[in-house]
């Protein structure tokens, strides 16, 4: 067991204050809360925290395409009626809206993921997290399910530089599929996702038969789960299927994709997770003590993403934090409890213990088909685009936050409101 882990942790002001639309579930807004409530429970001072670079055109284009990247910096909300043939071919438009400073809002959340997965790849840290990160859903050409880039598959390039084997993890309720499909040729990442999958719910793969292919076949793992799994299925499942993998894989870093709509009561969500079950799989996977970088995902009832980002900090800094939530900038969001934890939800658990058996063996027997780590040979690393220039000794950690990231505070109007007109506590 490490000592005590050291933790970096990314975050930028700007990223919370950009605007998908009245309508849209998706409000980054949600990480203005996330970071707040972990300065008000005085997390901050237990890890080093982070401005992210902005990651520049040429290094999104590690794996989206040239000129994908390039419409992305070139649209605005005000030219976009120009390009109509453009905005259909990149799959921009209802779900993937253009908004206002859309391209610094991918080059902040990718720039996170990509300084996180350096710092781990220096040995700076053991654990690196970017909450705004986790858009697991952006192909190379084009966007997908509220995501552009996808920072997940960028950080993960970034780490195979330096390792020869990547597990990626995603327990977002929806399936990673943009991650699995960039690797799905490959045995150097093996991806696993847990989701929800059947009755078209979104995106409409990751049947336990999706398995990779080529090289890549046995190295991506599907367990697709029904409506109103509860905490004790969900992390007996997760504790077996990872316990394997890990054993069988033998990666040698982790990406652990967080997002949280698969918690009870989530706008979008169908399982009855509470904070505890869905904090207990990231407590699990840091007790592998492997190189690890954590980011957000999805997760569209704000103030319950906010509670179970801050409680996995916690998680991922052995701290155990009091349920009452202290006075921050936001706590009126957190009415009229003002408590961390939520419970499991009520849904029913449509997931039989024979079928949750059968998915589980079916998985056990993939793994049983990769005789053993594959041997990888590793070539000269290549130089790093960017590595952030950190003199350490230099930087107090309560002063690292600048006054521009802690000026984010006031709420927008169209952000909150009372009663019958919040539209974030309802599906209209």
């Amino acid at each position: 067991m490490r000592s005590k882990d050291r933790i970096s942790y990314f975050y930028d002001g700007d990223v919370g204050s950009v605007y998908f639309g009245p309508n849209h579930p998706m409000k980054p807004h949600r990480l203005c809360m996330t970071h707040h409530l972990v300065l008000s429970y005085e997390l901050h001072k237990k890890m080093e925290v982070y401005r992210p670079h902005k990651a520049y055109p040429v290094e999104l284009a590690q794996f989206h395409s040239e000129d994908y990247v390039e419409f992305l910096h070139r649209i605005t909300p005000d030219t976009q009626h120009l390009f109509a043939g453009e905005l259909a071919r990149y799959n921009l438009g209802e779900d993937c809206p253009v908004f206002e400073n859309l391209f610094e809002f991918c080059q902040i959340y990718a720039g996170g993921t990509l300084d996180a997965a350096r710092r781990l790849n220096n040995q700076l840290c053991d654990i690196a997290i970017n909450w705004a990160g986790g858009l697991h859903h952006a192909k190379k050409c084009g966007a997908s399910g509220f995501c552009y880039i996808n920072d997940l598959v960028l950080g993960i390039l970034e780490l195979l530089k330096y390792h020869a084997r990547v597990l990626y993890i995603d327990i977002d309720v929806h399936h990673g599929d943009g991650v699995e499909e960039a690797f799905y040729f490959t045995d150097r990442v093996m991806t696993v996702s847990f989701h929800k999958y059947g009755d078209m719910f979104f995106p409409g793969t990751g049947d336990v038969k999706e398995i990779g292919e080529r090289e890549g076949k046995f190295y991506a793992i599907n367990v697709p789960l029904k409506d109103g799994i509860d905490d004790t299925s969900f992390t007996r499942l997760f504790k077996t299927v990872i316990s394997k993998v890990v054993e069988t894989y033998q990666p040698g870093a982790i990406v652990l994709q967080c997002g949280a709509d698969s918690l009870a009561g989530d706008r979008l969500g169908c399982f009855n997770l509470s904070i505890d079950g869905h904090a207990e799989c990231v407590r699990f996977v840091k007790k592998l003590n492997l190189p690890l970088l954590v980011t957000g995902g999805g997760g569209y009832t704000k103030e319950n993403v906010a509670r179970c980002w801050t409680v996995e900090t916690g998680v991922l800094l052995d701290t155990e934090l009091p349920n009452e939530i202290p006075e921050n900038a936001y706590i009126k969001y957190f009415a009229p409890e003002y408590s961390l934890k939520t419970p499991g939800g009520l849904i029913e658990n449509l997931n039989s213990k024979s079928y949750l058996s059968t998915i589980k063996i079916q998985v056990m027997e993939n793994l049983r088909s990769i005789q053993h780590a594959p041997s990888v040979q590793m070539q000269e690393v290549p130089p790093d685009f960017y590595i952030p220039d950190f003199d350490e000794d230099e930087q107090n950690p309560d002063e690292r936050m600048d006054q521009h990231n802690q000026d984010k505070q006031i709420q927008r109007d169209d952000e909150y409101y009372e009663g019958d007109n919040d539209n974030d506590h309802m599906d209209g």
